[in-house]
């Protein structure tokens, strides 16, 4: 054998085993580019497009980690760019979507409710970062920062999609959902992940009914019911909590 060959060989491996790791994080870039776009479209004032594109984030980085574990390639290096793609694309796109769209004109408490949910991403995701091997996972800690982000980006693209006017009480009505979702993420609350559904495994034919009935109900009116059931999940923390309380159990 010639004495090049072996490199060679070994090089090949090595890119191929580079280009197997680059699958997941090319989801995490996508969804940080949707992120961006969100915030460019709010700086044009295209408000559907903003929305839409928080929601495109969400489905990206939904796929992110499936893709990274079905593939066995999860990495430190990737768990970190996931954070910080979604510190930008369900912390700042979805705060300053609302303050361009709402808030700016309530003067400083405009921006002390955009920064409260911004504060209240960040905190989330670091503290999801250094609890990670501690929680149960079949729940999370605190309100997910992407079911916050649809639940203020979908206020702003269900009004929108209305065309209902921007009066002062529905500004402020943005204020506090804006607010209750940042506090939301930062509380001890108990949400389902879902993480423990095995797509691989056989499933009840009702499942498959309810999903393709959810299918539809979304395609009806896709701003309605999204932010209904994002929502929906905000408040289900708060009875989970309740139950759990009554019953004297604590998930954490």
């Amino acid at each position: 054998m010639a004495e090049g060959q072996l490199p060679k060989r070994s090089a090949r491996g090595v890119i191929r085993r580079r280009g197997i790791y680059l699958l997941p994080n090319l989801f995490t870039t996508g969804a940080l580019f949707a992120g961006f776009f969100a915030i460019v479209q709010a700086m044009n004032e295209e408000w559907d497009r903003a929305a839409v594109a928080v929601f495109i984030a969400m489905v990206l980085d939904s796929l992110d980690g499936r893709v990274a574990r079905m593939t066995h390639t999860q990495s430190e290096f990737g768990a970190h760019f996931d954070s910080l793609a979604d510190m930008v694309s369900f912390g700042a796109a979805p705060a300053l979507i609302m303050y361009e769209w709402a808030l700016r004109p309530l003067g400083r408490w405009g921006w002390i409710g955009a920064f409260a949910y911004c504060a209240g991403a960040a905190l989330r995701l670091a503290r999801f970062n250094t609890n990670i091997e501690v929680v149960d996972k079949r729940w999370f800690q605190g309100m997910p920062s992407p079911a916050a982000a649809a639940v203020v980006v979908g206020f702003v693209w269900i009004v929108n999609d209305f065309g209902i006017d921007r009066v002062a009480w529905l500004r402020w009505a943005g204020f506090a959902l804006t607010l209750f979702a940042g506090i939301t993420m930062v509380t001890n609350l108990p949400f389902y992940s879902g993480k423990e559904l095995n797509l691989r495994r056989s499933v009840p034919f009702w499942s498959m009914l309810v999903v393709v009935t959810g299918l539809l109900l979304v395609s009806i009116s896709p701003p309605v019911v999204l932010f209904l059931l994002f929502l929906a999940y905000s408040i289900s923390g708060y009875v989970l909590w309740l139950i759990g309380h009554r019953a004297g159990r604590r998930p954490f």
